[in-house]
This record gives C-alpha cells, structure tokens and sequence, in this order.
C-alpha cells in the first residue's frame, strides 16, 4: 500500500529553520527582534512569513491557533487574531513552561516553586514563561473551523536559546545526524485508531459539571461498526459517515492520505498515509490525530488513539511505522541493493536489504528494549503484546511477517524496499518514535552489527525466550530498559532521558496506585488521546 509513495524522490524537508544549530547568530547582523536573536530569521524563513501573512488576510481570517507538540505527542497553544500574527512570527508569544512538565494527567511533575529545581531543570524555575515561534511552513487553514489558521511552534527561552526538551527539536538533531553522512529518512505511517458515535454530543458525561474532575470522566459512546469482519465492505458503509469526516478532513489539510479501512476489532478502523520525509510524516502525524479528534466530534463522534480502548471485547490499535535511508542527492534508496548478496536465501537480511540496511536492521534489534518506550509510551499500550495478534511479543524480525517486531518488505531491485517497524502504539510522539529509530539504527550501521536470521514463528515458545529477546511487558521495564541502553541515552542526551524519566514515571506511578486500573485508562487515555 506504501510503494508508491516510497517510488518518490526524497524531498529533503527544510527542518534546519527551526533549528538553533543550524544558524551561527553571530554571522548575523544586530538583532532586531526575538526571532533574529534565536538566529531564525533567514531569507527563507522571511519570505514564508510574508507568504503566510498575505494568505492569512486574502482568506480573510479571524484567528490562527498557535500550537507546540507536547512530550506525549498532544498539541497546546494558544489562538491570536490575524492583526497579531506578524509580531507573533517576529517576538514570538509566551507559554507557561510548566506545559512541559506535565504528565498525561496534566499535573505537573516537577516542583517548579522548589529551590532544586533551577539545578535539575534551569529556565523552569517559579513557572516561568518560555517563548513559542511559529514554523512559517507548517501554516495550515482548518476544514472544521470558521475563518481559522493554524501553525505548529517551537519553544525558546527568554535568552533565546533552544529548549532541549521540545521533542521535535530532538527529531530535528537526529535527521542532522544523518543529513552529516548525506542521508534523509523516508517514513510511511499506518495508524489504526477507533471511531464511536457519542451517545450525547452535547450532554455526555464528560460535559457534566457535577461529574468534574481531574481527569475527568469519559464520554458514553456506542460503536460505528460492529467488528470481526476484516475489509468488510458493509461494516465499511456503516462507518462511512464518519470516514467520510475523516477523509475530508485529511485531504482539506492536504495530508497525504492514502486508505481508509475497516480494521477487526469493533469500532476500529484504519488510515494508510503515502511516505514522506520523516519531519513530515511526523508533523503530518501529531496533526491528523488533532484533526480527526476536532471534526468528528463536532459531528458527533469520538476518537481515540488509545491503544486499548476500555471495553472487553476489543482489538488493540498499532501504529506501523515503515521507514527507509534515502541519498540526499539523488534520492536512491539506500536499503534497496541490486542483487542478493551471494550464497544467502530470504532468511538472510542481506538477501533483500542492502548491507548498510541489514546493519540498521540490526541495531534496531540490538536496542529494542531501549526504543521500545519511545515506541509504546503509556501504560495501557503495552497490553498489545499479546501472542498470534499481529503485535509483538519478542525481539525479532521477519520477511513479510506481520507477527514479527520488524518485517522487511522488497526484494532485490525494489526501489520501495523498506523496514516496518510494528513495535509502536498510535499514542506515541513522532517526533520520538521516529528518532529513536534513527539513533538505534546508526548505532547498528557503526559497530557494522550483524541481523540473526528471520523468524518464521515469531510466537513460539516466547515464554522460554532468553530476557534479552522480549519486548518489555510494562511501562517502568521499558524505562529502565531505555536508562541502561548507551545508544538511546547517547542519541537522546542523558539530559533529555533524565526529563523523560522522571514524567513517564509520574504516569506509571499512578498507575500502580490507582485502585481500579480499567477507571483509570478510560480518564487518563480514552478521554484524552
């Protein structure tokens, strides 16, 4: 389903803009306004913004949501009317930095108001503000919403200096990594998620201020189809309403959107994105989730990118990311190898994949467990983990096996030759998921580590599998797994692991605590993501 998009040329995204190592302030002339001190504002940069302006006043809009993405892959900002948006690209606008604290409940982690702080996390200190600067490319007009426009965001402290933890300025060092070596990732998403008509879109229980509460309670829903019938196209008719919402939205936001399916499990569904280079598929990402949420519960239905909705008989939603290493300069496929190397058969990685791609390939098994947060990072994800249910279980990969952790998919002279990495949950940042594959990958193409041969059985005998070869089971395992793996704490920056920690944590914690687990999930995820 993803060829054709792999077919096309790699298309390098401009992402160094919103990147503070990618301009030497001092190269510049005296600083005017903010966005000259944080070193951004290039010739490029000012001819989007004039663009975006002119476009912003000739559609006649009242407002435009400025929006950063959060450690959990949620969007925050605030709205400002169209008169303001020009200072707002110039002088930026202020945020609360404790937004970056939160956990899924939105209570904020660390102690702010606390003396330690400013050595644990200086700049946070008292609640202090932080500066948000719009991505002139990422301006979109909403579908769903009158007279509005929209722009993703990066943050910066007051000094101008770049907030090390705004988890798309840690996709944004990755690629660079990459980009070092004249290489760019392509990435193709396949998200499932589930759709429900609310029982009452205006009076649910969520809305009812008796019922109030820190999270609040989840909305009454019924289901849009009944499941347990694959592709089946009466469920799909059933659903259409909805999808139909879903398309429309996609397309008006110009996401390269490629299917909509019906998914098995009651109520689930699926969208097939074409591929892109990896800043864009994962803004387009943590833009489509946002999106679908809106528009469709402004008709009358819920969304959510739970992994495991809160009711018994469902079916657990994966994000399978497919991914590939491109030439900057012509755009080859840089995991596609023309012949299979000699004396190997399918088993072999180096039978389809190049050998630096047998090697990535490698690294993403050798550092697994450490990616696998980044991957699944809520409590409830890791309930997918379950035997012959086309999820995970152990650290394997297969040729064109959807019960393995990475499938490889092409052949020999298969210019879409990619890995699928169905490790992840549809929750997951991004930003995040994407960068962790990128450090573990790197990290398999420099020690030159070799692939073990594919399995043909990726569920047999997983309870006798030695430790090192199983997914982590829970949350705190995946974060312990990530502190003790050296390329994920090198790429990430032990700093940035630290903060991951410590918020993940926090969630995990209360988790463990709460009395009815099942109560929890559906306040702190079916309500939320």
């Amino acid at each position: 389903m993803l060829r054709r998009g792999m077919l096309a040329l790699s298309t390098r995204r401009k992402f160094k803009d919103m990147s503070a190592a990618s301009i030497n302030p001092s190269d510049r002339p005296s600083a005017s306004t903010f966005a000259d001190k944080c070193g951004l504002n290039t010739s490029d940069r000012q001819a989007q913004v004039k663009r975006v302006l002119a476009l912003a006043q000739a559609s006649g809009l009242e407002w435009t949501r400025l929006v950063w993405c959060d450690v959990h892959g949620s969007l925050r900002g605030k709205t400002w009317v169209t008169s303001e948006l020009a200072n707002a690209f110039a002088e930026g606008m202020g945020m609360v930095s404790t937004l970056m604290l939160k956990d899924t409940s939105d209570r904020t982690v660390y102690k702010v108001f606390e003396a330690d702080v400013k050595n644990e996390l200086p700049g946070f200190e008292g609640a202090s503000n932080v500066m948000l600067l719009p991505d002139p490319s990422t301006f979109k007009i909403l579908p769903w919403a009158e007279k509005t426009g929209w722009l993703l965001c990066q943050p910066w402290f007051p000094n101008a200096q770049a907030v090390p933890y705004d988890s798309r300025r840690i996709l944004q060092a990755a690629l660079e990594k990459l980009a070092v070596k004249g290489w760019g990732m392509r990435a193709g998403l396949e998200v499932e998620f589930h759709i429900y008509q609310l029982k009452d879109a205006t009076h649910g229980a969520d809305a009812n201020p008796a019922l109030a509460s820190w999270p609040g309670p989840a909305p009454e829903v019924s289901m849009i189809h009944p499941g347990y019938n694959l592709l089946n196209e009466l469920w799909f008719d059933r659903a259409e309403p909805a999808l139909r919402i879903v398309k429309q939205t996609a397309q008006a936001l110009g996401l390269p959107l490629l299917s909509l399916e019906i998914e098995l499990g009651p109520s689930q569904v699926e969208a097939v994105f074409k591929a892109t280079d990896a800043m864009t598929a994962a803004d387009n990402m943590v833009l489509f989730r946002s999106a679908v949420k809106q528009a469709l519960r402004r008709a009358g239905y819920h969304a959510t990118f739970m992994c495991r909705p809160p009711f018994e008989q469902i079916m657990s939603s994966g994000w399978h990311l497919h991914q590939s290493l491109v030439d900057l300069k012509t755009g080859r496929n840089l995991f596609m190898r023309d012949a299979a190397a000699p004396q190997t058969d399918a088993n072999d990685a180096r039978h389809t994949l190049s050998d630096m791609g047998a090697q990535y390939l490698a690294g993403l098994l050798a550092h697994a467990q450490g990616m696998t947060v980044m991957c699944t990072p809520t409590a409830n994800g890791f309930g997918r983990f379950r035997p012959n249910a086309l999820a995970p279980q152990s650290i394997l990969w297969g040729r064109d096996n959807r019960g393995a952790m990475l499938r490889v998919i092409g052949q020999a002279g298969d210019t879409a030759t990619r890995i699928e990495n169905r490790l992840g949950e549809p929750a997951a940042n991004p930003y995040l998921y994407m960068a962790s594959q990128i450090h573990a990958g790197l990290a398999g193409v420099h020690a030159g580590l070799t692939a073990p041969l594919a399995t043909d059985s990726p569920y047999a005998d997983v309870a006798g599998r030695a430790e090192a070869t199983r997914i982590p089971n829970t949350l705190d395992q995946a974060l312990i797994a990530l502190q003790q793996d050296t390329a994920m704490c090198e790429g990430f920056g032990e700093t940035f692991v630290r903060y991951y920690q410590r918020i993940k944590a926090a969630e995990q914690q209360r988790f463990d605590a709460a009395e009815d687990k099942l109560e929890f999930q559906r306040r702190e995820y079916f309500n939320r993501i």
